[in-house]
């Protein structure tokens, strides 16, 4: 056996999959019928709880195990130790809301509540997944230790070898290793250095691999077996994939968001600040564009950015995307077929590349 296929297996036995492919948990199109349709086909479904209250996190753990005794993960945000300055916020929000102002006539402002980070993690701790994954830093050592003490994986994103090691050291059961190609938000530690730490994936796999005693799962442009196959033989234990399961049925995908993805080429995705304040792969579409045109201000901080937004969409609007439409660099690979047979097709084909 080679050493790519013991890797996927040993990753395999030690959490209850029946293939090395985990579900991408991304807020907002993460329902549990997408995550049972996974955990059917032998991956590991996902949850991204960004958004949820302690109850809706219970909610959908109890949806999910209705449908599926597998493997499934939650994932949170953590949250930004420092404050920014009052007023550099204030002056980003207020040139902002100007620039949005050219798309329309906003609504009210408000929407719900942001959820409370330690209640969101005492509910994952009582939900008892599989594992419970982070991005944009680590969980305090109390919170892991009480994780492991309930049998609970820890799987940490890192996008370079120093937050990588720092998860290591942290206690991280797994590293998901996330290239640039990504779809979605970019995982750095620091936010002011998303822009410069912007990896591919298949330069920072194999640096992970060759310092980290962790498994590592890669994620970003993995969308069929070849890449999976390549994942595996750069030093990766298993993979994660999202851009590639928006199309299916289960996601719950909004039609115009699903139709920008057909025949979306590499290009055509840009990393941007536009929708969230924070940095993400998105659509080129001409809302992202006219915030990268000279003259055009700097996006408001997170949440600043994504409530503005929220207050416009609720609102009459001209050429503002009615929801965020993230695409990772193989959103051109994503078709319209039941979730398990994507995740099923995926590892049959690395299967046929992969040496015995």
């Amino acid at each position: 056996m080679t050493e790519a296929r013991r890797r996927a297996r040993v990753f395999c036995a030690r959490f209850g999959l029946g293939l090395p492919v985990l579900q991408a948990p991304m807020s907002g199109s993460s329902p549990p019928e997408l995550a049972v349709a996974v955990a059917g086909a032998g991956g590991m479904g996902a949850g991204g709880v960004l958004r949820d209250s302690p109850r809706r996190i219970a909610e959908w753990a109890e949806e999910f195990r209705a449908g599926s005794s597998g493997a499934f993960q939650l994932n949170v945000w953590i949250p930004e130790t420092s404050e920014p300055d009052p007023a550099e916020r204030q002056r980003l929000i207020d040139g902002a809301r100007q620039f949005l102002g050219g798309f329309g006539t906003p609504g009210e402002p408000g929407g719900p509540d942001p959820p409370v980070f330690r209640e969101q993690c005492e509910a994952m701790l009582a939900a008892r997944p599989t594992a419970v994954s982070s991005i944009m830093g680590l969980f305090e050592p109390d919170y892991v230790r009480r994780l492991h003490a309930r049998g609970i994986a820890w799987f940490a994103c890192a996008t370079t070898l120093d937050e990588a090691l720092a998860a290591e050291d942290a206690g991280a059961d797994a590293v998901v290793a996330q290239g640039m190609e990504a779809g979605g938000h970019r995982g750095s530690f620091r936010q002011e250095d998303a822009e410069r730490a912007e990896v591919g994936l298949f330069a920072l796999l194999p640096r992970l691999a060759d310092r980290l005693r962790v498994p590592i799962v890669a994620t970003g442009g993995i969308a069929d077996g070849r890449g999976l196959a390549a994942a595996l033989t750069l030093g990766a234990s298993a993979v994660q994939v999202g851009t590639v399961l928006l199309r299916c049925p289960e996601t719950g995908t909004s039609r115009e968001w699903a139709a920008a993805l057909e025949d979306l080429g590499p290009e055509d995705t840009v990393t941007t600040r536009a929708y969230s304040g924070r940095l993400a792969r998105a659509v080129r579409t001409a809302y992202v564009r006219a915030w990268a045109e000279p003259g055009a201000p700097r996006p408001a901080l997170f949440p600043d950015q994504l409530r503005l937004v929220g207050q416009w969409r609720r609102g009459t609007t001209d050429g503002l995307d009615r929801s965020n439409y993230w695409a990772g660099q193989s959103a051109a690979l994503a078709t319209e077929e039941p979730a398990a047979d994507v995740i099923t097709r995926m590892w049959t084909s690395a299967c046929g590349l992969l040496p015995g």
